[in-house]
């Protein structure tokens, strides 16, 4: 929880007007997103049926194990999203951080991502996958070296136009598109450690 804390400091803002509307607004690092939309509605949440927030990976996820994308699932999107984005990272990783997935260009009437995403460039509905800090595109998964668990976001944002961005792109690419444009952003973390 300490690296979560770290990273994310939530400030939740009540407005009264005709009743209670409640929104939070989340900061991230430079690294995460910092400054790259609107902030979060408290609706717009991210989940996958395999692991509960915070809960360890299933190893099938990992390079462990047939390092395949995981399943998931949100609901909640903000009027005026025109298209998703992705991004699953490692703050822990030795280096700095470490890009697991970017993918984009997701429709707005999407609602899930299946198990196993092919690692290609374009996908059948017109979604988009850059290159992840393995050097490949598509998922990469959870691949820590030997010490603590390491915390791995799958951050879903809600963009306000379908990005005009080439596929293949990198993290940096993506942030630089995203920016002033993001209206919502929902999160969704799991740990891995290996053995």
């Amino acid at each position: 929880m300490g690296a979560r804390h770290r990273r994310l400091g939530l400030v939740t803002v009540g407005v009264a007007a005709a009743g209670m509307l409640l929104s939070c607004s989340t900061k991230t690092s430079a690294r995460g997103g910092a400054g790259l939309g609107k902030g979060a509605t408290m609706g717009f949440a991210l989940k996958s049926p395999q692991w509960k927030q915070g809960d360890t990976i299933p190893q099938r996820f990992t390079c462990d194990g047939k390092d395949v994308s995981p399943p998931l699932q949100w609901d909640g999107a903000p009027t005026g999203t025109k298209s998703f984005s992705l991004v699953t990272e490692d703050p822990d990783a030795p280096g700095g951080t470490f890009f697991h997935w970017v993918l984009y260009s997701l429709p707005a009437t999407a609602h899930e991502l299946p198990e196993n995403l092919p690692k290609q460039k374009e996908l059948p509905d017109g979604a988009r996958q850059g290159r992840n800090s393995f050097g490949g595109i598509g998922y990469g998964g959870p691949c820590p070296p030997p010490g603590p668990a390491h915390h791995y976001y799958f951050r879903l944002y809600a963009i306000d136009k379908k990005l005009d961005l080439a596929p293949g792109a990198s993290h940096g690419d993506l942030e630089r598109a995203m920016k002033g444009h993001v209206l919502a952003q929902a999160e969704f973390m799991g740990l891995y450690k290996r053995r």
